[in-house]
């Protein structure tokens, strides 16, 4: 499954600057908001889903390249947080539900 299609499924908010989603294909998900947990368990290509919305995120989004990071809860990242990630090639993403049902949804597309 592309990223298009999940950003469409989830009805999810493109944060950041628009690039070819058809192109990447997530492998797998991980949800934390601990950005120590994130850095020693999620994957490079993983799906990131978090309530964080603060600038350390797009720091821990590069360092364990994922291939976007699904900010939760209505959560919403300052523009300067906007910015870097565009600077660093991280994706944000952006939606009201919270991490559960994100999480739940990406494990019925299939995104384990």
């Amino acid at each position: 499954m592309t990223l298009q299609e999940i950003i469409e499924k989830l009805n999810l908010t493109i944060l950041t600057t628009p690039k070819d989603f058809s192109a990447i294909r997530p492998a797998g998900g991980y949800a934390s908001d601990l950005l120590s947990c994130v850095m020693a368990g999620a994957k490079p290509g993983y799906l990131w889903i978090t309530l964080q919305a603060h600038i350390n995120i797009v720091a821990v989004a590069a360092l364990t390249d994922t291939a976007a990071v699904i900010v939760t809860e209505g959560a919403t990242p300052e523009p300067d947080v906007i910015e870097k990630a565009n600077t660093q090639g991280v994706i944000l993403l952006g939606t009201a539900e919270n991490t559960y049902l994100v999480a739940g949804k990406l494990w019925e597309l299939g995104i384990r």
